[in-house]
């Protein structure tokens, strides 16, 4: 039978109870132990596909097209496993399951609540990744604070769990804050304590307690915690900020969690290998040279909203001994201020997106990007934008665009695939998930990728016109990736371009901090290469002019 880790949060939110979750899998598994990640969600939302940025941030995608929370992209880039739409729960999908199955009459007439059919409904969710992952330790996240209403449900459930499977099968950890307060000076424990007591209300007492605080927390306020919370001195454990998220299972593993955890199951004293995982902490640390990358997009004051993105650039500069620098630009500005924003700027990503804003300053960037040899790599509405880009400035198609955002264009050059007219539904709705994708033999996508048949993950409504086939191919563009049971465009590049790409995928999802995607890792690869062409030439231009 597997093990279940239950992580709770409390005193506020935001404390990284997601990257706590995913470091601990990452160390389970550095000691062999098969490991798999879930994510209870509160909001009664069916899924996270029709929320905006702004609310939660990015919309990760999964292999079997489940839109789901941004959480369930640290679980996969930290235990390297892809996970499936049973993997984020929300509270619109527990109720939806009960209210259909009580209209087909299962509950036998009887009176539906939220205990027993609601908790049980949860609990089923729990055992089916177990089933399915056939893991040794299962971790699952609840997500918000302790004291939130809607969360009630989902801890309800978790408690009746330790009667359900025993209680040597589950433990409970608890991430609160230990705030500094400047005036004295001080580590302050009542918040914990607080959160704690009101854990233990509903019925739960926590195994270990993590906890986020701005300075080292001394043995001292370790044992009271230990003595006010009622856990074992070991089991209260720090988690500080970190320089990079990549750094946490290091911090942790030195504070002995996972330790705690292979006690607790009777795991026994399992051999350690986090070699490599050591190496790629040491890299981020210390990189030998750096490379200016733009992001433009139109939510780029929300970091949230474009993490896979950061990430994959991040995994993919790694790989080359790099750094990168992300100079986030919001494409609105863009159009305001000109392309004099992108100045210096080694890489140029138009990122993915919905909607008319913000359209000319990407576009601004792509033709920018083109005119100048700059590496451009277009993700999602970045490709599909590039197209009206080339289909305007360079095969002398006035007004083409998407039907997206113009109806009536005379040149639909990105238009509606044929099975997303005319939806009532949204959520759902759109072609997700993974993808076979055809390379054409010696394209740039083929030597980046190294195979001619790959997979990539999607999230999208329009695709390329194939009536405008022929004079994209006339001009000068490649079209080198395709999904040919549907007949659809999947890459675009241009030959006579040092480094010029775009995908309608979103390689971003696979890329993993030991192992990044290949187009992103093409992509800075080509980027650090322009950045030493122009330091070389600016280099030359110095000494010619002494």
């Amino acid at each position: 039978m597997s093990r279940f880790i239950f992580f709770t949060g409390g005193v506020v939110s935001s404390l990284g109870k997601g990257i706590a979750a995913a470091s601990l899998g990452r160390l389970l598994k550095s000691r062999g132990i098969s490991v798999s990640i879930q994510k209870l969600d509160p909001y009664i939302n069916t899924d996270a596909g029709t929320m905006n940025p702004y609310q939660h941030g990015e919309v990760f995608v999964t292999e079997d097209g489940a839109e789901t929370d941004l959480d369930l992209g640290h679980y996969e880039r930290f235990i390297d496993e892809n996970l499936t739409r049973l993997h984020n729960v929300t509270t619109g999908q527990i109720y939806g399951a009960v209210i259909e199955q009580e209209r087909r009459g299962a509950y036998l007439g009887g009176t539906v609540q939220v205990i027993p059919h609601i908790t049980n409904e949860i609990k089923d969710r729990i055992k089916q990744v177990a089933l399915q992952s056939q893991a040794e330790v299962c971790i699952i996240e609840v997500g918000g604070t302790v004291g939130d209403i809607e969360s009630l449900p989902f801890l309800e459930a978790i408690r009746q769990f330790r009667h359900d499977v025993g209680d040597d099968h589950v433990m409970y950890v608890h991430l609160t804050l230990v705030p500094h307060l400047g005036a004295p000076d001080e580590l302050k424990t009542k918040p914990t304590q607080h959160s704690v007591r009101e854990l233990r209300a509903i019925g739960i007492t926590p195994d270990a307690i993590i906890c986020r605080a701005e300075y080292p927390l001394t043995q001292d306020i370790k044992e009271k915690i230990a003595l006010f919370c009622d856990v074992k001195r070991s089991a209260v454990v720090q988690s500080r900020d970190a320089q990079s998220i990549y750094q946490v299972p290091l911090n942790l593993e030195a504070e002995g969690l996972a330790e705690a955890v292979c006690q607790k199951f009777n795991l026994g004293d399992r051999p350690l290998d986090l070699d490599e995982w050591r190496s790629m902490v040491r890299r981020i640390a210390r990189p030998k040279e750096r490379v200016r990358i733009a992001l433009v997009g139109k939510y780029v004051e929300l970091k949230d909203a474009y993490i896979s993105i950061n990430e994959a650039l991040g995994h993919a500069a790694v790989a080359h001994h790099a750094a990168v620098d992300i100079v986030r630009i919001d494409s609105e500005t863009l159009e305001e201020r000109g392309v004099e924003l992108l100045t210096g700027v080694s890489g140029i990503l138009v990122a993915p997106g919905f909607g008319a804003r913000g359209i000319k300053g990407k576009l601004l960037a792509i033709r920018h990007a083109r005119e100048n040899r700059i590496p451009f790599l277009g993700i999602c509405y970045g490709m599909q934008l590039a197209c009206v880009e080339f289909a305007r400035n360079v095969c002398g198609l006035e007004n083409a665009h998407t039907t997206e955002v113009e109806p009536e264009t005379p040149h639909p050059v990105i238009d509606f695939m044929e099975n997303q007219r005319n939806l009532k539904v949204m959520g759902g709705t759109m072609r997700l998930g993974a993808y076979p994708c055809s390379l054409e033999p010696g394209s740039l996508a083929h030597r980046t990728y190294g195979q001619l048949e790959i997979s990539e993950r999607h999230r999208h409504r329009f695709e390329f016109n194939n009536a405008y086939r022929e004079i994209f191919e006339r001009k000068g563009l490649r079209f080198s990736g395709h999904y040919r049971a549907a007949g659809l465009v999947e890459i675009i590049e241009l030959p006579s371009h040092p480094w010029f790409l775009g995908t309608q995928a979103h390689p971003e999802f696979k890329s993993r901090p030991t192992r990044p995607a290949p187009l992103y890792a093409g992509f800075v690869e080509a980027a650090l290469a322009h950045a030493r062409t122009a330091a070389s030439d600016t280099g030359l231009a110095h000494e010619r002019t002494a």
